[in-house]
């Protein structure tokens, strides 16, 4: 499907609608992810990297001395959800031997999708600040398009936390923005054609000479696999991975696994 063939932007991103069992998983998400908090013994919950009330992070650390930090974005195009909803997808890396962070973030109405980039650029600049080691970025959805922004030509990081990123993966991610101005989610972030462009990593410059990934299932909305493969295309070098037989909800899975194809994509060096 291109761009020019949708007549249906809404259906276009409505993963749930074309997901059997869709309204179950947040649930199911919720409590395996504090079952996950309340078994791993080395933590610290609820950081504050900024000022708002959202702007917090959990730091899950692994049994003996870490590798290095992973740090995972959630999704919920940047209108829904928080850290708590995902903890136990830290656990593949974590049992690879890696620290790993999970921040939230303050959503739209309330901030727009620029904010939000700035603000997951203030988590990873705490988070890399109280973590040594290399950095991965991992992020699912709109995680997906915030941390492939924080490798683009205007980052919010710094010098010297930019310079650590080696890896980054974006997992079902959106990467042109422009599109999301013809669904009705646009009331709530306000996007014009010029901030729709410039918040999408597929129209800006790549910075870092670090590795990326765009991961998606095969069984994904069209637009959410032609969102993975613009962004390869566009810039160039970038891994384009279709996971078969997953989907928007349950592409994610495999982050729990140590051995899986996905973590060893994300911890790769």
């Amino acid at each position: 499907m291109t761009e020019t063939e949708t007549t249906d932007w809404d259906d276009a991103y409505a993963n749930g609608a074309h997901i059997p069992g869709a309204a179950d998983y947040p649930e199911e998400w919720a409590s395996a992810a504090n079952a996950f908090r309340s078994g791993w013994p080395d933590k610290s919950l609820d950081a504050a990297y900024g000022p708002s009330e959202r702007q917090k992070l959990d730091q899950f650390y692994p049994h003996g001395t870490s590798r290095g930090l992973v740090i995972f974005v959630h999704g919920g195009y940047w209108l829904r959800f928080d850290k708590s909803f995902w903890s136990h997808f830290a656990a593949g890396a974590l049992m690879q031997g890696w620290t790993v962070v999970l921040p939230s973030y303050d959503l739209a109405p309330t901030v727009g999708i620029a904010d939000i980039t700035q603000q997951i650029g203030s988590a990873v600049t705490f988070a890399a600040q109280n973590n040594a080691g290399p950095i991965r970025l991992a992020g699912h959805s709109a995680g997906g398009h915030l941390v492939t922004r924080m490798i683009c030509d205007d980052t919010p990081l710094d010098g010297d936390t930019s310079g650590r990123v080696e890896n980054v993966v974006s997992i079902s991610g959106l990467h042109d923005l422009r599109p999301l101005r013809k669904t009705k989610m646009n009331e709530d972030f306000s996007l014009s054609d010029t901030a729709a462009a410039a918040e999408s990593p597929a129209l800006r410059t790549k910075i870092s000479n670090c590795s990326v990934t765009a991961w998606v299932g095969a069984q994904e909305r069209p637009e959410f696999v032609r969102q993975s493969r613009l962004l390869a295309e566009a810039w160039p070098g970038t891994h384009f991975h279709v996971e078969p037989g997953r989907h928007h909800f349950d592409v994610i899975d495999a982050l729990k696994d140590l051995e899986s194809e996905l973590v060893r994509a994300l911890i790769a060096t």
